[in-house]
């Protein structure tokens, strides 16, 4: 995801992965079989770790097909087990994903057909037993397998939601940059579904994200390890603790805040996680110093006017009440954030999916700068 890919190289080399070189929304490394599978239990910020395969040039369609056809797909898969394939394109020769899509599953099919007398695997868009990625870039094409199956943003505690939720991955991330001690009290003031107060906990819990989910693509390899599986969850288990958090959210809905309490009940996390249906505007600070992290609407929906006024609001509040804290918002809107009225210490740019959001950190002081510089000398 554009924006974390520095922290999904410190989530890489924690879990063994060596020769890391940062991309454009992706990171490449070296690893044996154990770091592969803690990749996918650990990191907070992948979308899916694929391992590449099969590297080489195609001037132009036939090429392509033959080349496909050389390599031995029986040894990656068997007759009876589904596949899938994702491709993306970047190329004045090749046009269209979807084309490169299915010329690379006919040379698949093709060569299972000759060598088991015309049978072939079946394709399944949805659960497939193995996915093939296919990047094109040019004439240079790399194969690679997912090892993860399901989009590991999905950690498998939420299951569904009235409103779409902001993305796991990404409220993740933005937990991890923000800096937080996993001590002071964490606030999100507008918080929906309560994704950033649930990865948040789970960060300071140290809980691997993927713990309790049940399948990976991993696990339909030939060379799939259930004992070292075993022994890798088995050390995740170990590694979590019991220091005690202070999480707090609330929002004006009250339907998405009974969804949200449900989910963090379930979850056992309602112990430590504390969300109220209370309005940001009209309530004062927890306590005398902490962290907001929000994700406020952005006003795609929302009239000019009103949007403007209400970041104004949000400045406002955190101005006369939240003088102490610090403060991380995550916007789609920048003309609106400029209306906070404060000074910005730190801007970052991520993506909330297709949109660029800014997320900039904001520093109240109890006083002014000045006096609170004299008062540490």
């Amino acid at each position: 995801m554009s924006g974390l890919e520095a922290l999904l190289a410190e989530e890489i080399t924690s879990c063994g992965g060596e020769n890391i070189k940062l991309l454009h929304r992706a990171v490449s490394f070296e690893s044996d079989l154990e770091t592969l599978y803690k990749i996918n239990l650990w990191s907070r910020t992948a979308l899916r770790v694929i391992k590449p395969f099969l590297e080489f040039k195609a001037h132009n369609e036939t090429v392509y097909y033959k080349r496909l056809r050389r390599y031995d797909w029986t040894e990656v898969f068997d007759l009876d087990q589904t596949f899938r394939i994702n491709s993306s394109v970047h190329s004045d020769v090749y046009t269209h994903s979807q084309y490169l899509a299915l010329k690379t599953k006919d040379a698949i099919v093709d060569q299972f057909r000759l060598e088991y007398d015309e049978r072939r695997p079946s394709i399944d868009l949805e659960n497939p037993d193995f996915v093939f990625d296919v990047h094109c870039n040019g004439i240079d094409f790399t194969i690679s397998i997912d090892s993860s199956g399901t989009s590991l943003h999905r950690r498998g505690y939420r299951q569904s939601m009235r409103r779409a939720p902001l993305n796991e991955t990404l409220a993740a991330g933005m937990v991890m940059l923000s800096g937080w001690d996993k001590k002071s009290p964490l606030l999100d003031p507008m918080c929906g579904s309560g994704t950033i107060l649930t990865e948040a906990y789970l960060i300071a819990k140290n809980l691997a994200p993927r713990l309790e989910r049940p399948q990976f693509a991993f696990m339909n390899w030939a060379n799939y390890d259930g004992d070292l599986w075993q022994k890798v969850k088995d050390e995740a288990y170990n590694q979590i603790n019991d220091d005690p958090v202070q999480l707090y959210g609330c929002d004006i809905d009250h339907e998405q805040i009974d969804e949200t309490l449900d989910l963090i009940s379930s979850l056992k996390m309602d112990k430590e996680i504390k969300i109220e249906v209370k309005d940001f505007f009209e309530e004062e600070a927890i306590a005398p110093e902490g962290m907001i992290i929000m994700n406020p609407p952005y006003g795609l929906r929302i009239e000019e006017d009103d949007i403007m006024g209400f970041y104004k609001q949000i400045g406002d509040a955190f101005k006369k009440r939240y003088q102490g804290w610090t403060a991380w918002v995550l916007s789609g809107n920048k003309d609106a954030m400029k209306k906070l009225g404060l000074r910005t210490s730190k801007k970052l740019t991520l993506y909330n999916g297709s949109i660029e959001s800014k997320y900039h950190k904001y520093e109240m002081y109890g006083g002014t700068r000045k006096t609170k510089q004299i008062d540490q000398e």
